[in-house]
């Protein structure tokens, strides 16, 4: 009890200390003669931060129209400035990191990837690391985990009746109910798994690592963006499952360097990775590197993997059109799945671009301002952004501008077909769920694969039909997805198949497919 009184007690006296500065500051220091963005109107001093606990893309709603695409929000002792649409954004993507940095804002993911890597060293070094990515999804690379994903997501009736394998989907069944939201979560880290981590973890330790990585996804709450240290049981279970992360990896990775082994997988390309100087990458570099990877892909395709096919199931002429383009690709290529024939599927890159541009998993990008800057909006007004900002745009928000996009809260994949590329009229920066610029995701080409890979499969064996009312979002999550727990319940009956049309109702929290096995 006195530890919690005096936690307490510190905790009311950090309070009152900047409640205090922030009161002098405004009583001494001079007007600025610089030309602010507006500032979003809230009560004195803590009005800010509660609008926007409260959900920042509401308040963005509410404010937009009346502040325009550049306005502040004070939140206690830190201001954020906006940045809405491309006539804006110019500068948040292409700014050097000596003047808008992302390692402050990001450091809270410290704790999840490790010391060492990432958002824990200097601008060079994470260059470099940013190197052993790129080099990790060159084309070539790409064109081989292609081949793994499919061995995941598609694997032959035949082999199915084998003991020692069987199909992803054949645990299905003929009838019953399926989590959709579970299955596509899982099924896109066993092939992360297999493509990123390592054939030792899929084969072997798949249940391990993923259970560990659950507990590091737990770990990363909203309070953690502010104490990413604070002393509680999410925290806790997030350091000890970092822990035997490091253990399991160093593990693989001596065994690996002692056998002479070299695997096609991520894993090995940081393995054999090396810095300018010369200098090779340590165990804990290595693990550090594969859980921000892991991270960084995992909640994207699974997301967007759900809403995608949410939308194609409600949308029945999107949903004839990519079962179309499978069956002339069937009679084009046969049965055949690669990284070119995945290439080719322009109307499913389409649906899964649009699912995305609807429901970008990060919904704030943020970068800490270190210099002044100005910029200019489309209605012509000019704005002095000071040193000391902390500089954000939202992709969730500006992906619907509606000058941008036409009936933007409309799923219509056809708004980037040729001829009408929405997207690209506007100018660069209109589509912003990859980021863009100097911080463009590198993992875009590989999220775009995957998630072809799975619904390629899916299109081309199941008959599927939308049973229950659209899924919700799910905005109290880090990553913004599909609501419901996914927890992969399970009930099924009937024998299997082939040839004969069988009813799989697959149900997502509120989302229920049938599923004709043809």
């Amino acid at each position: 009890m006195d530890e919690t009184n005096k936690f307490y007690n510190v905790g009311l006296l950090v309070v009152a200390t900047i409640v205090v500065a922030k009161l002098i500051s405004m009583l001494i220091m001079p007007r600025s003669t610089k030309r602010l963005p507006p500032v979003i109107k809230s009560l004195p001093l803590i009005g800010g931060l509660v609008r926007f606990l409260k959900g920042p893309i509401v308040m963005l709603r509410e404010e937009y129209p009346k502040l325009g695409s550049v306005f502040t929000v004070n939140l206690v002792n830190r201001k954020i400035t906006f940045f809405i649409g491309p006539e804006v954004s110019a500068h948040f993507f292409k700014a050097s990191e000596s003047d808008l940095s992302q390692q402050e804002v990001y450091q809270f993911n410290v704790p999840t990837f490790g010391p060492g890597v990432v958002f824990d060293v200097d601008y060079s070094i994470r260059q470099e690391q940013f190197r052993f990515f790129t080099e990790a999804l060159r084309v070539n690379k790409l064109k081989s985990y292609v081949d793994q994903m499919v061995a995941e997501a598609e694997i032959t009736a035949v082999l199915q009746m084998c003991s020692d394998f069987q199909d992803y989907f054949s645990k299905w069944g003929d009838s019953g109910e399926v989590d959709l939201k579970y299955e596509l979560e899982h099924l896109i880290i066993l092939t992360a798994s297999r493509c990123l981590l390592g054939r030792e973890v899929r084969d072997k330790l798949f249940d391990d690592v993923s259970a560990l990585f659950h507990d590091l996804d737990n770990g990363m709450l909203p309070i953690s963006v502010l104490f990413p240290y604070l002393p509680i049981p999410a925290h806790r279970r997030r350091d000890q499952a970092r822990k035997k992360l490091a253990e399991i990896f160093s593990s693989i990775i001596s065994s690996r360097k002692c056998a002479g082994k070299s695997e096609n997988d991520m894993l090995q390309c940081f393995i054999e990775s090396k810095y300018k100087d010369g200098r090779p990458t340590t165990d804990s570099e290595i693990t550090g590197l594969l859980i921000a990877a892991l991270f960084a892909g995992q909640h994207t395709s699974s997301i967007t993997s759900t809403w995608t096919g949410a939308y194609l199931l409600k949308n029945k002429q999107f949903l004839s059109a990519v079962v179309e383009e499978q069956k002339n690709l069937m009679g084009k290529h046969g049965k055949k799945i690669d990284h070119d024939i995945l290439s080719e599927m322009d109307t499913l890159y389409r649906c899964i671009k649009e699912a995305l541009r609807l429901h970008p998993p990060l919904i704030m990008l943020l970068r800490s301002s270190h210099s002044d800057f100005s910029v200019r909006t489309r209605e012509g007004k000019e704005y002095d952004i000071p040193k000391g900002h902390i500089v954000a745009t939202s992709p969730a928000f500006a992906n619907r501008l509606p000058h941008i996009y036409k009936n933007p809260d409309t799923y219509d994949p056809d708004r980037f077909s040729p001829g009408r590329e929405e997207d690209k009229v506007a100018g660069a920066f209109s589509y912003i769920s990859f980021g863009g610029g100097r911080h463009g995701c590198l993992g875009e080409p590989f999220a775009y694969l995957q998630i072809k890979a799975i619904w390629s499969h899916l299109l081309r064996n199941f008959e599927l039909e939308l049973k229950s009312p659209f899924p919700e979002i799910d905005w109290n999550a880090m990553v913004v997805g599909v609501k419901g727990k996914g927890d992969g319940a399970v009930q099924a009956e009937g024998t299997f198949c082939l040839i004969s049309r069988k009813i799989l109702v697959d149900k997502l929290a509120g989302l229920k497919l049938l599923l004709h096995v043809l």
